[in-house]
Parts: structure tokens; sequence; C-alpha cells
């Protein structure tokens, strides 16, 4: 393989010219034009971190290269290979590539195993190629390869006491399927080192700017997308590759020959005219459903990979806040409970006892996506099953404000193509979350759990606890006002 730039083609920039060319050869001439992680991204690496530690446990006797520089990671992997002992983040290097192992295993006649860690509850086709690339130069390297594995959680755990390494984790052989992929790795390395050695490729934009990950550079290339493009169409899925491929990138030019199904057909009209659509008889019939007094609930969560708490299982979502506004008449003014705990134990028993409090035990329970609290709430019982019956009592009056919206009985060419409350809220009533300090789930997840558990000073502490009992209320506060207007449009 003949050196052209001298610079490394690592795992990591592997899977990035799998994704996108371009992304590749930015992230190799020109890394600065590539955003910080944001708070989700790097909780994802976080979380893997975490998990990867946890699985050298099942390895005892490993040599860890982590804490080395590069150019003694190498010297010290090639060094140890003697000692016949699993080694962590053994280093190899062959010319222009370059690859970490996270546990490089000693096996039979004198081989090795690789083994990977992901902190994903199942393999996945990313994950194939990314080992494939690690066989191929540790092989490159005059090592013998007898398998390959991928170790991720087990979503059957159930943490008990101590975290138990063998329990969290478990292990699949994936040596059949990197052998699939394993023969094309040397002709995509090729063409990988050819592009970034030359100039910048053109921006290609598509499906594969967020698969297998969301690109870093998604807002840089789509800058001159227009306002609705054919990407927001309601679930277009790989036919929006087709339209972008025809040069078709506003939903408005979408040809009349391109089938569009029923809803999509609407999203089109409404961009079309700018526009809402409204079927008042399908609201009607839905705000109908609704009896006083009207609970309008919203929970927050956050989930580990490492379940914190006994009686939990990887990535279950833990409630931690709940906003609940309540009317109790057609006339009456709404009022306003909430719960936020902000201790550092186990919020979900001072969770769910405010919560039985705070809800009357008539009327309808309104929330947006009902499947989600309904989750929360069975999960919940599980746990403590002294609310079993309550809370099948609360999940039977449980309306899903969603429903209007996914039905498509009421559209806003605002909406983007989402039914999402975050988007509906504002293209329904002006009611934004752009000036909240916290306007996502997600980062109020994030947020939460570093305030909680993170060890913040306590002015910060107070800060973000401020924030998120503002922007869960917005939450509920604004589907009180979603049915107000729906009573409005429809004239129900």
């Amino acid at each position: 393989m003949k050196n052209r730039s001298g610079k490394l083609l690592t795992k990591s920039k592997f899977m990035a010219g799998l994704q996108c060319p371009r992304y590749l050869w930015i992230y190799v001439n020109d890394p600065g034009r590539i955003p910080q992680p944001d708070l989700v991204t790097q909780h994802t690496f976080d979380q893997g971190h975490e998990v990867g530690e946890i699985a050298k446990e099942l390895f005892p006797g490993g040599l860890d290269m982590s804490g080395l520089g590069f150019r003694e990671m190498l010297t010290e992997t090639s060094a140890r290979l003697r000692d016949r002992k699993p080694i962590f983040e053994a280093a190899f290097q062959c010319g222009q590539l370059y690859a970490r192992v996270d546990i490089l295993n000693p096996s039979a006649d004198g081989g090795w195993d690789i083994v990977e860690v992901k902190s994903s509850t199942d393999v996945k086709d990313e994950n194939i190629a990314d080992v494939a690339f690690q066989r191929y130069v540790v092989e490159r390297c005059g090592l013998a390869v007898n398998r390959c594995h991928l170790i991720h959680i087990n979503r059957d755990y159930v943490k008990q006491g101590e975290i138990d390494p063998a329990g969290l984790l478990q292990s699949a052989d994936i040596t059949d399927q990197v052998a699939e992929v394993y023969g094309g790795v040397a002709d995509m390395t090729e063409d990988m080192l050819q592009t970034v050695a030359g100039d910048c490729p053109d921006s290609v934009i598509g499906r594969l700017c967020d698969s297998p990950y969301g690109c870093p550079l998604k807002d840089e290339c789509w800058a001159d997308m227009p306002q609705h493009p054919v990407t927001g169409l309601y679930r277009i899925g790989a036919r929006s590759d087709d339209l972008l491929k025809l040069g078709v990138t506003a939903i408005a030019d979408i040809p009349a020959h391109f089938k569009l199904n029923d809803k999509q057909a609407i999203q089109k009209s409404c961009v079309e005219c700018g526009q809402p659509h409204v079927e008042s008889g399908e609201i009607s019939k839905f705000l109908s459903s609704l009896e006083f007094p009207h609970q309008y609930l919203d929970f927050e969560t956050f989930a580990t990979a490492v379940p914190m708490f006994d009686g939990t299982r990887p990535y279950q979502n833990i409630p931690f806040q709940y906003s609940l506004h309540t009317i109790a008449a057609p006339s009456a003014e709404a009022g306003h409970r909430y719960f936020l705990y902000q201790g550092n134990a186990d919020p979900r028993p001072e969770f769910i006892s405010a919560l039985k409090r705070d809800l009357v035990e008539a009327g309808t329970i309104i929330v947006y996506n009902q499947g989600f609290e309904e989750g929360v709430l069975k999960k919940l019982a599980e746990a403590f099953p002294e609310y079993t019956e309550w809370v099948n009592g609360i999940t039977a009056r449980m309306a899903d404000l969603l429903i209007p919206f996914r039905s498509f009985h009421y559209y806003h060419p605002a909406q983007g193509g989402s039914a999402s409350l975050k988007q509906v809220l504002p293209a329904l009533t002006g009611i934004s979350y752009d000036s909240l300090e916290i306007c996502d789930g997600q980062v109020a997840s994030l947020k939460y759990f570093s305030a909680a558990y993170g060890g913040l000073p306590e002015a910060e502490r107070r800060k973000v606890f401020s924030n998120l009992l503002e922007y869960c209320g917005q939450d509920t506060w604004g589907m009180v006002r979603i049915v107000g207007r729906l009573r409005e449009i429809s004239g129900g």
C-alpha cells in the first residue's frame, strides 16, 4: 500500500469513511471543522467507557495500554504479546492503518481473539465492519486471529447488590459475520486512502447523514436545503434518497407521478397552500372523549447502561420529575402541581408517592405519547406492587393527545412532518422552547443526572433544577393550550 499523505486511517476514520467520503476527508485533513460532541453524544461516549471498564473485569490479569501515549502504546503492545495475557486497548499500526483493540485475548495455537465492547444491547451491522477493520490491521501486523467476539449489554439483567459483570454483559461470537465483510476491507481502505489524499469530495446528502450515526457535519452540508425538504416528508424513509437523486429537494417540487400516501399528500398540500389541514369532526370526537377534571401529565426520566438501583435493568427509564396541570371544569383556571426529586438516591419511591397524592381519582389523564408514561408506570408497579391497582386505574383513564396529530386530523406545515409535542406546540399555539435553558427531553435527562448524581456545586444544582421545573411545566401547560386551540379550531 503506497504512502500517499502519511496520515493514518484509524478505525474511527474508517467508520466515518463507510458513512460518507466527505466526512472522512474533513476528519483527516481539516478536523477543526468538526464540532465538539454535544451533551447527548458525549454521554454516549461516557456510557461506552463505563461499560468498557466493567468488561475488563471479565479478563483477570489483563494488561492495560489505555494510559499510554501513542508511540508507547504501540511499543508496549508489541513487547507484551509474548506474555500471552489479555491486553486492553492493544494498539497496532501497519503503514497508514492504525487500530486499537478493546480486548485482545490469547486463544488456541498461539492465536488471539478480538473482543469488541459496546454499550448497546445487541450486535449492529456497523459493529461487524468495525471489527473487520481491526482484524485486517492486526493480521497485517503478523498475528493470527482465531475468533471475533462482541460483548454487549444484557437487556434482561436485573441489578441486585453490586454489579455482576458476567450478568450485565454477554458475548456474541461474530467471527462468521466479520468474515463476510473482511474480504472487502483491503479495497475499502485503499479507496479511503485515495480519498483523503485527494481533493475534498462534494457533499452528498440523504439518509447516510444519519446512519449509522448522526454526522457532525450535517448542518454544514444541509445549509442550502429548503424550508420544507423532502427528507422531512412523513415516514418517507429510503424514498427520500430517490427524490434527492432526481434533484428534488423541496416537498413542493415532488412530481405528480411520485406516489405519496394519504398523510404525505396532506403534508404536501399544506406546504403548497401554507395553511393547516383540519378535520373538525374527528377533532371534536377526540375532545368529547375527555372527561373533567382534565389532568395534563408529563414525566421526565433518565436511563443508564449500567443500572444504578436494585431491581432495575439496563436503560430502564427512571422517573425523577413530573408536571401536572389540572382543569376541574370547563370554565376553571388551570392549577399546577409538580414533583422534582432533588436527592442522590433512588427517586422512584418519592415520585410515585407524590403522584398518587396529586392525581385526583376522576376525570381524564391527558398525556402526549401515552406509551411512554404508561410504560414508566407499569415498571413502577412492578417495583412497588402495593401501587399496582392504583396504576391500573390511572392508565385506564389516560388519553393520548398525540392521536389527533399522528392521525393527521390536524396538520400544520410548520410541523415539518412530525407529530411530536416540540413541533406541534409552536405550530399550533406559537409557544416555543427556544428561550428555555433546557429545551428537549434528552438534555433534561442529562442535566438532571449531572445535578443529582454528578457532584455539581450547589448553585449550579439549583439552577438546573429551576430550569427543569420550567421545561417540564411548559410541556403540560402547552398541552392545556393545545386542547384549547383544538376546541377553537373545531368549534367544539
